[in-house]
């Protein structure tokens, strides 16, 4: 069993490179399944969710070459096959393959998606609106089929704007027939990066990153080629141990725009936040404010960082609140705070904590992607060792993390237990 170690208090200066965006590469290389000749992707991250897409890729029939932080997807002999469960489980973006098959066959078979215990998830908005697209859906025991005898251009309003929901239904309508309109879409920047590259083949859609996005079926797609926007979640996170025992700790390769809400919380808190070309400087105030925190679809604060964030909201003078309006299971990390010595309670998705206070290292669970990235945080700012189990889930989403925070200072290694 794998460990993280971190011994905390070491000040972190330096640079820290961001990745390409976890949450546009588990989405782009579904999509580059589309093309009827393939795709090139640049700036592709490293990291375990990436290897498992690739994985299914080769079941697929598809010829894949990745290094470098580029690969390239060679559609050309691809064959429809059922994604199996120990491949789809693997990941919640798993399921985007049912959209992209859909797609190009009018038929698809997917067991469950997996991915991270934050909630129940469900893909009603999804299936919803592949019926709508003319798709029959079929559910065999913990396996999906969804048929059709041709997809048809439609009209979809999502009661939520869901980013997942989103992004399906924009790859199964590429190839449909007709247009079809998609209402209170997602606006996430993943959206956009996924309708470039789809773009990039010939697909006709517009309004990706606004309410209301517009689809124009296409027959033939051609090769197409993005490069992965940077990692919003990954830039927060790291911005936020700059926030908590940085000096001078540089972000770099940001797309501002993208992070606002947070900077604009820590502006709030009083953070040192200093704004370079494409980075961000940040250092360690003398004190925090309390603040309160609700996440929101974007541009509101990412659901994705209201864990991170919990740790800064430890050390500032004072109560905070911190309010979870999108998924109902955010607060796994939250006793192992507490175990820290934080003082956190939480009532359904709000959690209130008073600070500041001190941490101490414990021995501590990731129980999921975020939960594990915050514990990563807590022991960076905490008194002594923390030892962090079930390390895969930080691993899915955090290229070279342990190295990043090494090259700025940390005392943090990777053990076998």
């Amino acid at each position: 069993m794998k460990q993280l170690v971190i011994k905390g208090k070491k000040e972190l200066n330096g640079e820290i490179k961001i990745s390409g965006a976890k949450n546009s590469i588990v989405a782009l290389i579904p999509a580059a399944i589309l093309s009827d000749e393939g795709a090139t992707l640049y700036n592709v991250p490293n990291i375990s969710d990436t290897k498992s897409l690739i994985d299914i890729l080769e079941v697929l029939g598809c010829k894949q070459e990745y290094r470098d932080e580029v690969i390239t997807i060679d559609t050309s002999n691809m064959k429809n096959k059922v994604i199996e469960e120990n491949l789809a489980k693997k990941l919640r973006a798993s399921y985007y393959f049912m959209g992209a098959l859909l797609a190009k066959y009018n038929y698809a078979e997917i067991y469950f998606p997996g991915g991270c215990n934050i909630g129940t998830r469900p893909i009603n908005f999804h299936i919803n609106g592949f019926k709508k697209l003319g798709a029959e859906v079929i559910i065999e025991g913990n396996k999906y089929i969804f048929k059709a005898d041709k997809l048809k251009g439609a009209s979809i309003y999502l009661d939520f704007a869901s980013v997942g929901a989103t992004i399906n239904l924009m790859l199964a309508a590429v190839k449909a027939e007709g247009k079809t309109t998609i209402s209170n879409a997602a606006k996430e920047p993943e959206i956009a990066n996924v309708a470039e590259l789809l773009n990039s083949m010939g697909a006709k859609i517009s309004g990706a990153g606004t309410s209301e996005i517009t689809i124009e079926g296409v027959k033939h797609l051609k090769w197409g080629k993005v490069t992965v926007i940077p990692d919003r979640i990954e830039s927060g996170t790291y911005i936020i141990a700059g926030a908590l025992i940085g000096k001078n700790l540089k972000v770099s390769g940001i797309i501002e725009e993208n992070i606002e809400a947070l900077l604009s919380k820590l502006n709030d808190m009083g953070v040192d936040i200093k704004k370079e070309n494409d980075s961000i400087i940040v250092s360690k105030p003398k004190e925090y404010k309390a603040i309160n925190v609700k996440t929101l679809v974007f541009p509101g604060f990412p659901t994705d960082l209201a864990q991170p964030i919990t740790v800064l909201l430890t050390q500032a003078k004072g109560t905070s609140i911190l309010e979870e309006t999108i998924y109902e299971n955010r607060m796994g990390h939250v006793p192992y705070l507490q175990k820290m010595g934080a003082k956190i309670t939480v009532n359904d998705r709000t959690a209130t904590i008073e600070g500041a206070t001190p941490l101490k290292g414990a021995e501590v669970v990731a129980t999921d992607l975020r939960a594990g990235a915050t514990l990563v945080l807590a022991g960076l700012v905490a008194d002594g060792t923390t030892k962090i189990n079930e390390i895969e889930h930080i691993l899915r989403g955090y290229e070279y993390i342990v190295e990043k925070l090494q090259n700025v200072g940390a005392d943090i290694r990777v053990v076998e237990e």
